[in-house]
């Protein structure tokens, strides 16, 4: 439960109380979010309820909550979709033994993938063409690695630490290439990637580095941010990786910081002797709860808000075919 919120009156002596709210820029949805959101909305409003989705569409409490009082129905098994049902993949990205599953049951499928995910998938699939292994820079049991390890069936090792790089055994290292998780900690990753580089000089390395411009932004605004504030209040459920990712962030710089999925969570004394409060919100929080948080903060005293300067995001991923309003779906 959380703490109440202390007036003058409630508390024996005088506290320092927060002055100053300091918002991200930017923060919270990114375009992979935006869209997968509205291919669920899309073919709930095209094809009406219910509309099956697989795994949570993102990580976040509230949006997953919304979608379901609109029709939409989260499932893990494919075996809890009804024949002829409309199925959407989650942001996240699925296995080629799921997608060929859903084909075969005949499902209506939506992909939802995050376009970055799939950029990694493609990149997988064709250097596995050319006989490459692979080393996975992420963390165990998450989605996205699940989905990125399940386009092959061998050949990928999972690495999530330095310490997992000493121990990984490809097959062959002649052919070797780093993918890596989009929402990890960009310092964390690139330590790990040092390891793998150190111990196979010859590695293949990305292009373009795998994790996300979004991710990225979050994660610069806030080592911008951390030093000006007295504590850093992260927006974002506990299973979303690029939120715990900030609130990391934040810590290893030495600034206080707390995850919350919504402002009941937030603990009043968290606040004390404190003046200047830090907001940002993972990439699948809604801003409606950034403000929902901001609206307590300023019941405990906070008596103005100041955007950061930032970098502004204006990418933009197109819909699945057939989920324009008015177009016939691609059969």
């Amino acid at each position: 439960m959380s703490a109440a919120i202390p007036t003058p009156s409630s508390t024996a002596n005088p506290v320092v109380l927060p002055q100053e709210i300091l918002l991200a820029e930017p923060r919270g949805f990114c375009a992979g979010v935006d869209r997968a959101i509205e291919i669920v909305e899309r073919a709930l409003a095209k094809f009406g309820a219910p509309i099956y989705v697989r795994h949570e569409i993102v990580h976040n409490t509230y949006v997953v909550n919304d979608l379901k009082t609109k029709g939409a129905i989260f499932i893990e098994d494919l075996n809890d979709v009804p024949p002829g049902a409309t199925l959407i993949f989650s942001a996240h990205g699925v296995s080629r033994a799921v997608q060929d599953e859903a084909v075969a049951r005949g499902f209506q499928i939506f992909d939802a993938t995050c376009p970055l995910v799939t950029k990694v998938h493609v990149e997988v699939a064709k250097l596995h063409k050319e006989g490459y292994e692979f080393i996975m820079i992420g963390h165990k049991g998450h989605p996205e690695v699940e989905g990125t390890m399940g386009q092959l069936d061998r050949g990928i090792h999972l690495v999530e630490d330095v310490a997992d790089v000493a121990r990984v055994q490809p097959l062959q290292t002649a052919k070797l290439a780093v993918v890596t998780q989009t929402t990890l900690s960009m310092d964390d990753a690139a330590e790990v990637a040092a390891a793998i580089k150190a111990r196979f000089p010859q590695v293949r390395e990305p292009k373009q580095q795998d994790i996300c411009y979004a991710t990225q932004n979050r994660q610069d605004a806030v080592k911008v941010m951390s030093p000006q504030v007295d504590v850093l209040i992260v927006v974002g459920s506990p299973t979303s990786s690029n939120s715990n990712r900030l609130r990391e962030v934040a810590l290893k710089l030495g600034t206080a910081s707390y995850m919350v999925d919504s402002a009941e969570e937030l603990q009043s004394e968290w606040f004390e002797g404190r003046q200047r409060v830090g907001l940002t919100a993972g990439a699948s929080a809604p801003e409606i709860l950034v403000r929902q948080v901001i609206d307590r903060i300023k019941a405990l005293g906070a008596v103005s808000v100041r955007k950061m300067a930032g970098i502004e995001e204006t990418v933009k991923f197109p819909l699945p075919k057939g989920l324009r309003l008015g177009q016939t779906p691609d059969l």
